[in-house]
């Protein structure tokens, strides 16, 4: 009889990550809801000029951190298509390039909202909900259910719901909610990521908008694969939100779309919900080999990455 050899392995042992291109800094020019890209050109041309001045003043600064080497900067611009679509592409995108053009801005790709939910097969925010590793707070005692029946995601300690007294007893009194990390005072977040309340699970935009970071960090993978990669543009612009890509490469001498940092510009009134955005991304778990290989090569061209990766997200609120 001839002798059959087997081996045994692990399938993860098997799958190898892709790698993704770098960037430098991702430079997020605006995150517009529908209502903002009808209200018409005015709107956006305001949009941008009070991001033009940061992303100059972005280039000078990664001109001294790089000391003097080029800086590799890309551009993007994200629709809302996931919870509105009054408008179409070819209707809305035509004025946000030129109101950007307007004031001196490049946008190197535009992606779509809903594609941070699910696109062509892919699911990013189910690779982000399956990687949420809750932050429990001192006490822990198995009362609370976990996120992925509550859809709920705090920074700390919830305050106790009211009961009733028992036979002899006291009522329970009234606790403050507490910080699990918290410098002198609480800043106690509790965020919905969504809500099941209709035919369907619909994530939250602060959900959704973690996701977005996480894509343009190129941090997801999807059993090794990124999830979404972008795709040249076409000769027009399509009719319907399904029909364009997920995102869309305007510029053929762009640098890559995902980046070893990211700076949005945004609204004030888009504070809370990135607050909201850094609670979740403090309780994500990355693949392991995957910011490690982040690290490395950062390291080899002198780029320091911070160690949390909240901290590799920056804004400013113009």
């Amino acid at each position: 009889m001839t002798p059959v050899a087997t081996t045994f392995s692990e399938v993860s042992a098997q799958r190898r990550n892709a790698s993704a291109p770098y960037a430098h800094v991702s430079v997020e020019l605006g995150h517009l809801y529908m209502e903002d890209l009808e209200a018409g050109p005015e709107r956006l041309r305001a949009q941008f000029r009070r991001v033009a001045p940061w992303v100059r003043a972005l280039g000078a600064m990664w001109g001294e951190r790089l000391t003097g080497r080029p800086a590799r900067i890309s551009t993007c611009f994200l629709v809302d298509d996931y919870f509105s679509r009054t408008r179409t592409p070819a209707e809305v995108l035509p004025a946000v390039l030129e109101a950007a053009a307007g004031n001196g801005l490049t946008i190197d790709y535009i992606a779509r909202e809903s594609a941070c939910a699910e696109y062509d097969g892919a699911a990013p925010a189910g690779l982000v909900e399956g990687r949420i590793v809750g932050d429990p707070p001192p006490g822990t005692n198995g009362s609370r259910p976990p996120v992925k029946e509550t859809g709920w995601l705090c920074n700390g300690v919830r305050s106790p719901r009211p009961t009733a007294a028992t036979a002899m007893g006291r009522p329970q009194a009234w606790a403050p909610p507490a910080q699990n990390a918290k410098r002198g005072h609480s800043v106690f977040v509790d965020v919905e990521l969504w809500d099941e309340s209709g035919a369907g699970r619909v994530w939250s935009c602060a959900f959704l908008a973690s996701v977005w970071q996480l894509l343009r960090l190129g941090l997801l993978r999807d059993d090794g694969a990124l999830p979404l990669a972008p795709v040249p543009r076409g000769d027009a612009w399509p009719s319907t939100w399904d029909a364009l890509p997920a995102i869309v490469k305007l510029n053929e001498q762009a640098a890559p779309f995902t980046a070893y940092t990211t700076l949005s510009v945004l609204s004030p009134r888009f504070l809370p919900v990135e607050l909201a955005v850094r609670t979740i991304l403090s309780q994500v778990m990355v693949d392991p080999d995957v910011m490690r290989d982040v690290e490395a090569r950062s390291g080899k061209e002198g780029v320091a990455l911070e160690g949390e990766l909240v901290d590799r997200v920056s804004y400013v609120f113009a």
